[in-house]
């Protein structure tokens, strides 16, 4: 991959219901512009850009009910149409790496063939994930493409942590604990040592909490445990996914109640959740304005559920040296991280109610044994780092 002094990285970041996007300069990282279309599959909506290039989105209006792949299109016609953006690469999130990528690759068919095989096991992402490569193709036919993982950040994990309890043969055949929202949490694990400290390389919990949520258990930097499993599936209640369930249900579900694999996944992935449980919305901010009592008894369960899996996380780390909350819910929800860091007490966690009110970076009473943190999440980031890897000066 080639580089000249203007050249920009483009970075794509396709999730279950938005359309993330940035620009950086390639020698420095510098973020140019940021941006993202939101809702997707509800009300799609545009959210804006920010940056020295927001020019280039100046009136942009997207069409009403924009799918994945339109939105995704109809952002790329705004950046191809653009004179004064010359790109050298592009780096995209790719959800599910399988056993095969435990670190970014250049994009290229045999890797594009191996990637399609991986849908099943992320289908709320993988096939937006692999569309936003192909209509990158589309619209600069020459441009390299390269493919970070959710996944690949967890393989620092240990075996056992890795194994589920079944045959050893489906063990063999890659059926195992793989783990998701690495990007996010590669991040956390840059930034976090300038902003805690020695503890950073301690035993440290992130939570991502968002649309969808889960929990990493680090140490020195680096992934030893997390909830979500073979699928993003697992572990955290979501906006619409259950997160962990007694496989028994399921095969009830099948055997006694008549429903299809089909059905049941729609239920799993699609009706559950934060939508399942309050009726309402998937939405923690429209449920945190709502006064009906299922509403709060969604957050209350999220709340619970982060905190339960905490635990077992402590117990994966041998105890806990700082918490970090990441992601739209972790990040802007000052309710909902208060339910969680007052159940996480026991572990020394304390919240200093008035800076978790103001959204501060450290948010724990300065006498807590277990500092609270809140920091940003940029899954982009990582990307462009990986990407300006690959690249080499004209």
């Amino acid at each position: 991959m080639m580089r000249t002094e203007d050249a920009a990285i483009l970075v794509l970041n396709a999730g279950s219901s938005s359309v993330k996007f940035a620009l950086f300069q390639a020698d420095t990282l510098e973020p140019l512009c940021r941006g993202g279309i939101e809702g997707i599959g509800s009300r799609a909506q545009f959210g804006g850009a920010a940056g020295a290039k927001a020019h280039l989105f100046d009136g942009a209006v997207l069409p009403e009910g924009s799918s994945h792949e339109a939105a995704t299109h109809w952002l790329l016609d705004r950046l191809r149409r653009a004179d004064n953006l010359d790109l050298c690469a592009a780096g995209h999130r790719v959800v599910h790496g399988g056993p095969d990528f435990s670190a970014p690759v250049v994009i290229d068919d045999v890797v594009m063939t191996t990637l399609e095989a991986l849908i099943p096991l992320a289908p709320a992402h993988q096939p937006h994930n692999l569309a936003a490569i192909r209509a990158v193709a589309k619209a600069w036919p020459s441009l390299p493409q390269l493919a970070c993982f959710d996944t690949a950040f967890h393989r620092t994990m240990p075996r056992l942590a890795q194994l589920f309890a079944i045959p050893h043969a489906l063990t063999d055949q890659g059926l195992v604990r793989y783990g998701f929202h690495g990007l996010s949490y590669q991040h956390i694990a840059d930034v976090l040592p300038d902003i805690a400290g020695d503890c950073a390389k301690g035993r440290v919990i992130v939570a991502h909490l968002g649309h969808g949520a889960s929990l990493c258990a680090m140490r020195e930097g680096r992934s030893v445990a997390t909830t979500m499993g073979f699928t993003a599936l697992d572990g955290l209640m979501m906006g619409m996914r259950c997160g962990s369930i007694d496989a028994g249900l399921v095969l009830y579900l099948i055997e006694q109640r008549g429903m299809t694999a089909a059905e049941v996944s729609e239920i799993l992935n699609r009706r559950s959740g934060l939508l399942g449980v309050s009726g309402i919305s998937n939405d923690a901010r429209t449920l945190l304005a709502s006064e009906e009592p299922r509403a709060a008894e969604a957050l209350d369960l999220f709340a619970y559920r982060v905190v339960r899996e905490a635990g077992s996380m402590v117990a994966a780390l041998g105890g806990l040296d700082a918490f970090v909350f990441t992601a739209g819910i972790g990040e802007r929800s000052a309710r909902i991280r208060a339910d969680i860091s007052r159940g996480l007490a026991w572990t020394g966690a304390r919240l200093d109610e008035d800076r978790n009110a103001a959204n501060l970076t450290c948010i724990s009473a300065d006498d807590a044994k277990v500092p609270l943190y809140v920091i940003s999440a940029d899954e982009e980031l990582p990307i462009a780092r990986a990407a300006a890897g690959q690249l080499v000066p004209a």
